[in-house]
C-alpha cells in the first residue's frame, strides 16, 4: 500500500499498542522512531533513516505479518485504521517527541509475565516496563552490529 510515514506509524502505533492507553502508544511511537533516527548498529543499516524501512523490516512487527505460525494474521495494519488519537501520536513522535520513561530504546515486547534481563540476545537490557510492554536500551554489543 502507498502509505506516507504518519499514516504508516499511526497505523502501527494502533496495531502494536492500540489498548496500551496514551503512554503505551507513545513508548511504541517512540522506539520506532529511535529505530528510524539510529546512527548506528542494525537499525542504521537496515532502516536506513525511513519509518517505512523500520516498519517493514522482516520479523520485526507481527501487525506487518500476513501470518503468524502459519495461520492468517487477523491484526494487521491494514485490518483497522487508525483513529483520531493514533494521528495525534504520530504527529508528535514524527516531530521529535519522546516518552522519558522509554528514553533511548529500541526495542519492545510484551512477555505476558515478568520482563526479562536481556533482549534480543545481549544486543538490550532491560530498561522499563509501560503497561504490558517491556522496554530495552542498545548495549555495546549492539552498537556493533
Amino acid at each position: 500500500m502507498g502509505y506516507d510515514d504518519r499514516e504508516l506509524l499511526a497505523r502501527i502505533i494502533k496495531c502494536e499498542a492500540g489498548g496500551e492507553g496514551e503512554n503505551g502508544m507513545r513508548a511504541v511511537a517512540t522506539v520506532i522512531m529511535n529505530r528510524v533516527r539510529a546512527s548506528t548498529g542494525e537499525y542504521a543499516r537496515t532502516g536506513a533513516g525511513s519509518v517505512r524501512g523500520v516498519i517493514f523490516q522482516p520479523r520485526q512487527f507481527d501487525c506487518v505479518a500476513d501470518t503468524l505460525g502459519g495461520r492468517p494474521n487477523p491484526q494487521t495494519i491494514y485490518a483497522s485504521p487508525p483513529e483520531p488519537i493514533h494521528y495525534e501520536i504520530a504527529d508528535w513522535a514524527l516531530s521529535g517527541g519522546v516518552l522519558g520513561a522509554v528514553g533511548t530504546s529500541l526495542w519492545y515486547f510484551n512477555p505476558y509475565g515478568d520482563c526479562r534481563p536481556a533482549f534480543p540476545g545481549q544486543s538490550g537490557t532491560f530498561h522499563t516496563r509501560v503497561n504490558l510492554h517491556c522496554f530495552y536500551r542498545p548495549t555495546e554489543y549492539y552498537h556493533s552490529t
